[in-house]
């Protein structure tokens, strides 16, 4: 006797019966490649989307105003480098090369996210290319009721907006960060910012950055610190990706204290920056940065203002480019005479990334969730 799974672990109450076995041919009405465009139609704005094999901005490269290839609703699968990513599209659209479609009596939701557990494989040589006859030959286990089928589409449809919704949060929190960072820090030709807390008015005063800063070369050994590495620092956030006090390593590097800014000097545009909070030691390319009668917290947030990046990733190298120290420490900044100026805007900017964390955290839990749940609602 057989013991293959034909029903998920993972159900909606009321549903009880197997799932069948189909190939993918036999529940598409049609299977479609995508074709050529006509780029002189191709518009910023318009009625039905052009949709391509890529997987960002859901694809969409572009819109027709007047017309298209395929009726909604219809699901599209990516056909060519990464391969089966599936995608409900409930408007009208035309699908460009390399981009599959199929045509459907099923519910789509529940057919983007059977798909998308496939995990489809191609044989190739150079880069995968899926065709029409390999997606009919699928194989996948479907309900036999379409409302078991509407109830778990619905699921992850409603599961989708909110990660959407959580995302589009995020994202606002970024472009306040990123435009309080142009205002909250003199621009070119200016001598204070654009916005300033109440009760500052005076002029900031012009500095080198090594007479906001020293560098340190300190080299520490301690196996009782923990490492940081280029690989802990999530870029552009100065958030750690995994807890360092539970790596094991004996690598040495520069010490660092608490409140000592951590710079990425190697590709600087990579952004790995970070204020500790914690004694440590910093392996790889990093600049151990620490204050000169200025504000921590401060200091962290200059490093990531518009000037300093220009002048950091003016660098010297090409294929590893790394920022000049020679050219930072003699660069000039404007800063606030007041610390206690320096400290409100270190201040502000530690509560936004708080929030900006707080929020990708519920942005992982959810798709940890979504992920735990395609794995359990699918056989």
């Amino acid at each position: 006797m057989s013991n293959r799974k034909t029903a998920p672990s993972l159900r909606f109450r009321g549903f009880s019966e197997p799932w069948e076995e189909k190939k993918l041919g036999e529940i598409c009405t049609e299977i479609i490649a995508g074709g050529d465009v006509d780029k002189e139609m191709l518009e910023q704005q318009g009625k039905y989307p052009v949709i391509a094999n890529a997987l960002t901005n859901d694809g969409i490269v572009g819109f027709y105003e007047n017309e298209y290839r395929v009726k909604a609703p219809a699901v599209t699968i990516t056909g060519r480098g990464d391969v089966g990513h599936a995608k409900a599209r409930k408007v009208n659209f035309t699908p460009v090369v390399r981009l599959l479609t199929i045509k459907t009596n099923h519910d789509v939701d529940f057919m983007e996210n059977i798909i998308n557990t496939l995990k489809i494989m191609v044989e190739s040589t150079g880069v995968p290319q899926l065709t029409v006859p390999q997606v009919a030959r699928y194989e996948l286990f479907v309900p036999q009721t379409v409302e078991e089928e509407k109830r778990i589409g619905s699921y992850f449809q409603t599961l989708d907006r909110l990660i959407a919704l959580e995302q589009q949060k995020y994202d606002k929190l970024n472009t306040v960060k990123k435009s309080m960072l142009e205002k909250m820090f003199p621009q070119k030709g200016a001598k204070v910012p654009e916005i300033r807390f109440k009760g500052f008015s005076e002029p900031w005063e012009e500095k080198k950055f090594e007479d906001l800063a020293n560098r340190s070369s300190l080299i520490g050994f301690e196996d009782n610190l923990p490492r940081i590495e280029y690989e802990d620092i999530i870029s552009g956030t100065g958030q750690l990706n995994k807890n360092i006090f539970a790596k094991k390593s004996r690598k040495s590097g520069i010490l660092f204290h608490k409140d000592d800014v951590l710079y990425g000097k190697l590709r600087p545009y990579l952004k790995n920056w970070f204020l500790a909070s914690f004694d440590g030691i910093a392996v790889g390319d990093f600049w151990v940065l620490q204050t000169k009668n200025i504000d921590s917290s401060f200091l962290y947030r200059l490093v990531q203002c518009r000037q300093f990046n220009d002048v950091a990733n003016q660098s010297i190298g090409t294929k590893m480019p790394r920022a000049d120290w020679k050219l930072i420490s003699k660069t000039m900044f404007f800063v606030p005479t007041s610390l206690s100026e320096q400290t409100k805007i270190g201040s502000y900017f530690q509560n936004l990334d708080r929030l900006i964390t707080s929020q990708g955290r519920k942005i992982e839990k959810l798709r940890n969730l979504k992920k735990a749940c395609l794995e359990k609602m699918f056989v």
